[in-house]
């Protein structure tokens, strides 16, 4: 008798089994994999050669590998490449980034995903916006400083360390009231970042401040350009998620998260998928989220790399 497909959840999230007629490379998941060799073989490879290489060669690659491989910890949060979890978890573990811990990661997105919530500051942890009654407390120089941060220079400049401190400053807070389960994974975590850094300062002879800035922190940066245009606040939920239809190495960088109302409405899409299922449905899904969609990436850079996007204050979050 021939085995049907069965749907499965993951962390909230709903995924999906390829059907038993489907070809094996995509029942295994084969791109996947590819790109997870591809990704930790191109980083191996330039730590490895880095004295050897030019600094302006290596400190590019390694900025765009780290933020692919956080693409990466993406797809694996979703339930890619495999049905186990905890085998995912442990492919998409090593903190390249340095900063974040795949587990949290995983437990802060897959929030992020209750699209009813979508912006809201108290609801949705991924959140840019700050509410009104929040904004009436902010001093002037607060104020001017969300206003900075809500362009694209802003966010890419120091997105990456706000990112950091809010979320430390939330997990020693959980930590200190006693949760003992996070605890555990900021050691691993810690201990994992230590080994990474004896093999890239040690082994590899990479300066500390290079890793930390060049490979790292840019690698956020680039993260941070993807997320930057991602959601807006807009009454209607349905119409708070974008598609930018950005050129291909974009595309590849962001394993398509790009056309982020496709990947919101099926997050257990593989990323292969996306491009040709947004081409297929492009017309509905414009008609869905109000028409936002942004026609690449240079547009955001021409439009608002000094100016705001929108206010910090969320409209519809009091």
């Amino acid at each position: 008798m021939k085995r049907e497909p069965r749907a499965r959840g993951f962390g909230g999230v709903a995924t999906s089994v390829e059907p038993v007629s489907s070809p094996l490379w995509r029942r295994i998941e084969a791109p996947t994999w590819g790109l997870i060799f591809l990704i930790y073989g191109g980083w191996l490879a330039v730590t490895w050669f880095y004295t050897a290489m030019p600094w302006w060669l290596a400190v590019p690659l390694g900025a765009w590998l780290t933020a692919w491989h956080s693409s990466f910890q993406h797809e694996a949060l979703h339930g890619h490449p495999t049905r186990s979890a905890r085998i995912n978890a442990l492919l998409a573990w090593p903190p390249l980034s340095l900063w974040l811990p795949y587990p949290i990661y995983r437990a802060v997105h897959l929030k992020h995903h209750r699209d009813k919530h979508l912006t809201c500051p108290a609801n949705d942890p991924e959140s840019f916006y700050v509410t009104a009654a929040r904004w009436r407390t902010l001093s002037a120089p607060a104020r001017r400083f969300l206003t900075v941060y809500n362009t694209l220079a802003g966010r890419l400049l120091l997105g990456p360390a706000v990112h950091a401190l809010r979320l430390w400053r939330n997990e020693v807070a959980a930590i200190i009231r006693g949760d003992r389960k996070k605890l555990r994974v900021w050691l691993l975590h810690w201990t994992s970042v230590g080994a990474l850094l004896y093999w890239t300062t040690v082994v590899c002879g990479i300066p500390f401040p290079v890793y930390l800035f060049g490979f790292a922190y840019a690698g956020m940066s680039l993260i941070l350009l993807r997320s930057y245009a991602e959601h807006r606040a807009a009454e209607n939920p349905l119409h708070r998620t974008a598609i930018v239809e950005g050129a291909l190495p974009w595309r590849l960088l962001y394993l398509g998260n790009n056309y982020h109302v496709l990947h919101h409405e099926r997050p257990a899409m593989p990323w292969y998928d996306l491009r040709a299922g947004y081409r297929s449905e492009r017309r509905r899904l414009l008609a869905q989220n109000g028409g936002y969609l942004i026609s690449g990436y240079g547009r955001l850079f021409r439009r608002y790399l000094f100016k705001p996007k929108e206010t910090p204050v969320h409209p519809y979050d009091a």
